[in-house]
């Protein structure tokens, strides 16, 4: 009876080809697919083509580049949008060796010959681990897109309520403040409320001030902030600071001090 197949590939690494054969045959058998690899070069290659790999099984010791070199590779082309768990196989197993693979990012290492069932038992957990690590990540971009769309609709409210008090978004030139001058175009898509906070954080005032000034949170001050930056095209504070001060005011001097 065969047992039923995870959805998450196996990766399996080492230039002995025998040792994939073998161990590609007893995962599958266990309901663990796998992609064979005989080479660090062969196995990015084949990580890049299946976007379906989550688990890498990889002989630490291999020609040219070995399975540390691997997993580093892996992990720059995984980025933070996809994950994988690495499990190392090594016939030498050095502390200064287990250590450098740790470091590097595997999970766990087990010494050949390996004990099969030790393996797979290796293999089931650290499955369990990506797929939490993904629901995980998952959560947390729902979670993310709901604060996000929070802000906006708390956006979206304080300007109609601007617009009922007669506030439109821009002010005409002549009910600019004293000792402002009129905004640059690209604040002109701010709503009130951005606008606002980009004006506090322009006179020097930390998020926790903003935030007890406008009775918000300060977590709700930084993600105006952030909004803010990505709406203007601006780096950081300081230079929406400089946007928003007169090139003559001792603030803007002080910020382009050398």
């Amino acid at each position: 009876m065969n047992k039923p197949s995870s959805e998450v590939k196996v990766l399996v690494v080492d230039d002995q080809p025998l040792i994939v054969e073998q161990l590609c045959e007893f995962l599958e058998s266990q309901g663990h697919p796998c992609v064979p690899a005989n080479s660090t070069d062969q196995a990015i290659e084949r990580y890049l083509a299946d976007q379906s790999i989550g688990l890498v099984v990889c002989d630490l010791h291999m020609p040219q580049r070995d399975g540390i070199e691997l997993v580093r590779a892996l992990k720059q082309i995984a980025g933070s949008k996809r994950m994988f768990e690495a499990i190392m196989l090594t016939g030498r197993a050095e502390k200064q060796d287990v250590i450098r693979a740790l470091r590097a990012g595997f999970a766990d290492y087990y010494q050949k010959p390996m004990n099969l069932d030790e393996l797979l038992e290796g293999v089931r957990r650290q499955e369990q681990a990506l797929l939490e690590r993904q629901r995980n990540l998952r959560e947390l971009g729902g979670l993310n897109q709901r604060l996000q769309d929070l802000a906006s609709s708390v956006d979206e409210l304080y300007h109609d309520l601007e617009k009922a008090r007669g506030q439109g978004v821009h002010r005409r030139a002549n009910d600019v403040e004293e000792g402002e001058s009129e905004l640059p175009a690209v604040f002109e898509k701010l709503s009130p409320r951005q606008l606002e906070v980009a004006r506090l954080v322009s006179k020097g005032k930390t998020n926790y001030q903003i935030a007890c000034e406008l009775g918000i949170t300060e977590n709700t001050v930084k993600l105006y902030v952030s909004q803010v930056l990505r709406l203007t095209h601006m780096h950081n504070r300081t230079q929406l600071a400089l946007a928003l001060t007169p090139s003559s005011s001792p603030v803007h001097q002080r910020f382009t001090a050398h």
